[in-house]
């Protein structure tokens, strides 16, 4: 598979998907795995997530920024794996950017709730598979 058609296809699975797995190098270096929603993307540079500052993930991510987000359509047996750091973002401009109607139920204290965080994950390898073609590719 061409670098140049993997990314186009990473994209594709990258914008219609609403969940990828996200890993973070937990307590002893082992690495933890969770199942996320996808709040926004920058092609495939830049992916948000928002979470609570009190969670395990924010402490993670805070002692090492290392992480992975990988993206599965377990239909068509694609899966793409990025490979880049994870920011906290606790400002205003990007909690109002992630805000929805009725994200009150997980932040009582609405947008400005101390306990409601951004992550804002920035790629720089990728790995994309489908069938048994596999392409690793620069994020740009």
């Amino acid at each position: 598979m061409e670098k140049r058609e993997a990314m186009d296809q990473s994209l594709e699975l990258v914008k219609r998907s609403t969940l990828a797995l996200v890993g973070s190098n937990g307590d002893g270096g082992y690495p933890n795995v969770k199942t996320m929603i996808k709040a926004d993307h920058e092609g495939l540079k830049r992916i948000w997530f928002s979470t609570n500052t009190s969670s395990r993930r924010i402490g993670q991510f805070r002692r090492d920024p290392k992480a992975c987000v990988y993206f599965l359509d377990d239909e068509a047996w694609k899966g793409l794996m990025l490979l880049g750091e994870m920011e906290i973002q606790t400002d205003g401009e990007s909690r109002r950017r992630l805000w929805h109607p009725g994200d009150e139920r997980y932040y009582p204290l609405g947008v400005d709730d101390p306990d409601y965080s951004v992550l804002r994950f920035t790629a720089r390898r990728g790995n994309y598979y489908h069938s048994l073609a596999n392409a690793d590719f620069d994020v740009e």
